[in-house]
């Protein structure tokens, strides 16, 4: 379909969508409501591996949610449809990168906890500031305690301070940080590690991934158990096992 404020373009198994409200790429109920869209489109594209999300321009990947739509009857749908995002991140069944090359605030540093990893452009600021605004960020309050722990959560939620892209690399929020005339093409490097492995395989280890974050470790080691056999047995994992013996390439069924 067609999209007014988003793009959403494909390319050798990577397919990116770019907030397109530049320069800050602020994000209203139209905006996120086109991004589930398009998530939405792209769990059943089996020529998608990976799914990206960016900003358009180099000054922001997002600044936040409008402030005019915490407010009112917007309120309501608002929170409606930003929590619908996060759902659509999990739903969409391929890895989920944040390409953030710009400031991430508020919705929009969600976004980026939100997706599987991230890549940050050096200049990148990422920050909460929502409690100086005399409310907290929901998604993020859940996020980030799973991401980089108790105290840090606590500290950048509680304060609403930013931080630079190095800092979040620290605290795992970002998996990378490049120089920012480097973004681009380490950003495409980063993507195709994962393109050149199976699609098929790539769903099937990111459902247990996220499945065992819910399971004590018991349970988890139970469950992956028994779906490994089965994982294991399948038609494409058998293509792949049989290429590592026979020191040739696989040829992926998906």
């Amino acid at each position: 379909m067609a999209f007014k404020n988003i793009l959403l373009e494909k390319k050798e198994g990577v397919a990116k969508i770019t907030i397109n409200l530049p320069p800050l790429n602020i994000l209203d109920i139209p905006t996120l409501e086109e991004m589930s869209q398009a998530l939405a489109e792209l769990k059943d594209d089996d020529e998608v591996k990976v799914v990206a999300i960016t900003g358009s321009g180099d000054k922001a990947f997002s600044a936040g949610v409008a402030v005019g739509d915490h407010l009112g009857d917007k309120l309501p749908k608002m929170v409606e449809v930003f929590h619908q995002l996060f759902l659509s991140l999990i739903k969409v069944d391929k890895p989920t990168i944040a390409l953030v090359n710009g400031v991430a605030l508020g919705g929009g540093c969600e976004i980026v906890a939100g997706c599987d990893m991230a890549v940050a452009s050096e200049k990148a600021q990422l920050g909460q500031p929502e409690i100086k605004l005399g409310v907290y960020p929901p998604p993020a309050s859940v996020l980030f305690p799973r991401i980089m722990g108790r105290q840090k959560a606590f500290e950048l939620i509680l304060s609403g301070d930013s931080i630079s892209a190095k800092e979040a690399e620290r605290i795992g929020l970002v998996n990378k940080v490049v120089p920012a005339a480097e973004f681009k093409q380490a950003s495409e490097e980063f993507t195709k590690r994962f393109t050149a492995n199976s699609g098929l395989a790539l769903t099937q280890a990111r459902r247990a991934l996220y499945r065992n974050f819910d399971l004590n470790f018991h349970e988890a080691l139970e469950a992956t158990g028994v779906d490994a056999t089965i994982v294991m047995a399948g038609e494409n994992s058998v293509e792949g096992l049989s290429a590592f013996l026979e020191k040739r390439k696989p040829i992926w069924i998906r």
